[in-house]
This record gives structure tokens, C-alpha cells and sequence, in this order.
């Protein structure tokens, strides 16, 4: 009896039970959902800090790369004949600064510019001479430096024909000036001393500079540091020391044939084997005309841009295209990504150039653009200019030709 009586009890008190436990279970799924563990926690936060810290390593692995850059121009031969520095004459010396003065803005605008000076600067006193032994006033490096250039290159076929003395002067004025000269030198100490142009831009420009030969007139004995000859072997010991130094390095070659105004395949070939040696930029000369720009792969797959001749910037000579020079212009770009700095030869432009002067006194020399020549200065200008620009690109057809200041 006792017995039938409970069980109405006990089932009520495991219903109540039943109840009590499911809603607990439901309270508990609920806190559970509304709240995140400190074990979790931690796991999100460590998530969320390694892609903070991926993306920390990504800025620092892969900056923003670095661009700098530099122009540099280059003028052909300055071979000064008697004419030339007889027209220069003042009462007080020499002047040649007016001859220059159309083609000063487009020499002195760059960070760089360099000059083929053919002839020899020993003064007036050892005696001045034209062809074919010349020495030339000091004013006309004067006139250089006036005009904004930079380095001139001294190795050519001319420099022995006054002897060591010239040389010797003609250095002397250049140091006096504080003008960079590269191809002939002082004494052995001077040769072996690499010409760097260090720039604001952080670009480290090496300079080098051969001829083919002196005329026929030697080198004294011991004394080789006088001119620097074409000589494979010399030219890549050279380059090879240039590269320690340097971050490019500019060739200056004078070679060819003179008054031909296509390279030989002698000079092509000694191009590509100094293209093959890492060069970037070769200038050349003695040829009095101009010959085409090119771009000529090294073995590396490496580019070098070549003039093969920038003819003559300013002479007494007056055949049609031995009056005709120009300015080569191009840019050094410096791109930096990390502690990575790679350079590259870009943009190549050229500016024709004529030797303007009175035919029947032999004066009034003047450099001039062509694209800024009259009909008065040059029958048939338009068509002449057309003719050297279609000359020139031949091989880059893109050339840029400069056409304004």
C-alpha cells in the first residue's frame, strides 16, 4: 500500500528532475555561444598578430624600389686648324666662346658631359700649329669649361705631335681648370688612377679612353702613360679595374677610317668585344663625319649603346659632312630594391650639328644646330637635316632626334 503511494511522488520528482537538466543543458549552450574560452581568445589573437606579421615581412621583403638617374652628352672632335683659333684671336688672347654659344644650353644641362678634344692644348707659348702637327691655345679649353663640359677624352692620333712638352702643358691647364682628363697622362702614378665622375644621384661613372696610334710618331721609351694605344689585353685590365670603382663605364675609341661614314667591320668588331666586357657606353672618333648609333649586345645579354663616330663639333675642314657633328645624349637609370642596385642605359637622343662660317675670309666660325639653320646658312637645309637624321637612326629607328632647349 505504502508501496502504490509513492510512485505518484516519485514520478512527479523525475519529471521535475527531467526538466531541471534540459533547461541547465539549454543555459549552458547559451553561455557557450555568447562566450569565447581564454584558450580561444588566444588562438584569434595569435591568428590575427601572424598577419600583422606577414604582412610586416611583405613591406620589408618587397619595398618600394628606388629610381635615380643621370644624362649624360657626349660632343665629336674638336680639331682645331689655324683658321679656327685665327678667327678666336682678341686683343687680350684667345676666344672661342662665341663659336659655342647656339649649342652651350644643350651641353650644359646635363650632369655630365664629355668632349673629344683632338688636338693638344700646349699654349701660345711653344708655339701654335695646325695640320698636320697641331697646338692649340689654352683658351680653348677655357671655352669648354665655359660651355659645360666636363671630361675630355686627350687620346687620339694627334696627341704626340708637339712631343711630351705639349702633353705635359696641355695637362697642366687642364688641372689648372678643373677639367677630368682620361687616354693621356702625366706620369705612370696619373695612369693608373681611374677616372670617376661621382654625381649627386649617388651614380659612379668610370671614364676610358684609346687611339689606334700617334701618326706614326713614338712613344718615347718608358713612357707609354703618355697615350693609352688600342690594346685588347690593356683595354680589358682597364675595364676590369674601372668595374671596382665605377657603376658604369663610359669607352672612348678612336678608330675607323677617316671621312667614311659607315663603321668598319675593325671597329664593329673591337665594339662587341669591349660590349662583351660589360661597357655600357662607347664614343668614337677620327672618322671627321658622322657614322650611325647602335645598341650592341654583350655575350651576357648585356646592352651597349655605340656611336661609332660623332664626327667634327668644331674644325677648319670644309667638305659637306666634315662640318657636320653633334651631341649624343642618353640617361643612366639606377633602380634600387634592397641592397640590390642595377643600371641601365636609356634614351638615347642625338642633336645634329653644322660648322657655320664666312667660305671667302676663312672666319666667323659658328656651331649651330641644323634644326635651327636658314636657307641663308645652308642651301637646302630641310632636306640635308632629313638626310643626317634618316643617317644616324638607320639602326635605332626610334632615335630621338632634340629639336628644342
Amino acid at each position: 500500500m505504502n508501496n502504490i503511494r509513492m510512485k505518484p511522488f516519485l514520478l512527479a520528482l523525475c519529471t521535475f528532475l527531467i526538466v531541471l537538466v534540459s533547461a541547465c543543458g539549454e543555459e549552458e549552450e547559451i553561455v557557450n555561444d555568447e562566450t569565447t574560452s581564454p584558450s580561444d581568445q588566444s588562438g584569434e589573437i595569435s591568428q590575427e598578430t601572424e598577419l600583422d606579421d606577414s604582412k610586416e615581412q611583405e613591406e620589408v621583403v618587397n619595398p618600394e624600389p628606388e629610381v635615380k638617374e643621370i644624362t649624360i652628352a657626349a660632343i665629336g672632335d674638336l680639331l682645331i686648324h689655324d683658321t679656327v683659333y685665327e678667327d678666336a684671336k682678341t686683343k687680350k688672347g684667345y676666344d672661342f666662346t662665341p663659336m659655342l654659344e647656339k649649342v652651350k644650353p644643350y651641353l650644359n644641362k646635363t650632369d655630365i658631359t664629355v668632349a673629344n678634344q683632338e688636338t693638344m692644348i700646349g699654349g701660345e707659348d711653344l708655339g701654335l700649329s695646325s695640320y698636320p702637327t697641331f697646338n692649340s691655345p689654352y683658351e680653348m679649353g677655357d671655352a669648354l669649361h665655359d660651355v659645360g663640359i666636363d671630361v675630355v677624352s686627350i687620346a687620339n692620333n694627334h696627341t704626340l705631335d708637339r712631343g711630351e712638352k705639349a702633353i705635359q702643358r696641355a695637362i697642366e691647364h687642364w688641372e689648372t681648370i678643373d677639367m677630368m682628363y682620361t687616354g693621356a697622362y702625366k706620369n705612370q702614378e696619373d695612369s693608373q688612377e681611374v677616372r670617376i665622375m661621382k654625381t649627386e644621384e649617388d651614380i659612379d661613372v668610370g671614364f676610358l679612353s684609346y687611339t689606334y696610334g700617334t701618326n706614326g710618331i713614338p712613344i718615347p721609351t718608358g713612357k707609354d702613360y703618355l697615350v693609352n694605344l688600342i690594346d685588347k689585353d690593356k683595354i680589358k685590365s682597364d675595364i676590369e679595374m674601372a668595374k671596382k670603382q665605377a657603376d658604369v663605364i663610359i669607352l672612348s675609341l678612336h678608330f675607323g677610317n677617316e671621312y667614311e661614314r659607315m663603321p668598319s667591320q675593325e671597329q664593329k668588331d673591337l665594339v662587341q668585344y669591349v660590349a662583351d666586357l660589360g661597357v655600357d657606353v662607347v664614343l668614337g672618333h677620327h672618322p671627321h663625319v658622322l657614322q650611325p648609333v647602335d645598341w650592341v649586345e654583350g655575350k651576357d645579354g648585356n646592352k651597349t649603346l655605340v656611336a661609332y663616330s660623332l664626327g667634327n663639333f668644331l674644325s677648319g675642314q670644309d667638305e659637306f659632312y666634315r662640318r657636320i657633328g653633334g651631341v649624343v645624349s642618353f640617361t643612366i637609370e639606377k633602380t634600387t630594391e634592397g641592397e640590390q642596385d642595377n643600371f641601365e642605359v636609356k634614351s638615347p637622343k642625338f642633336l645634329p650639328t653644322f660648322v657655320d662660317f664666312n667660305m671667302d675670309d676663312w672666319n666667323d666660325y659658328k656651331v649651330i644646330p641644323m634644326y635651327q639653320l636658314t636657307e641663308d646658312e645652308l642651301t637646302n637645309v630641310d632636306m640635308h637635316y632629313e638626310e643626317i637624321k634618316a643617317h644616324m637612326s638607320q639602326w635605332i629607328p626610334d632615335l630621338e632626334f632634340i629639336e628644342s632647349e
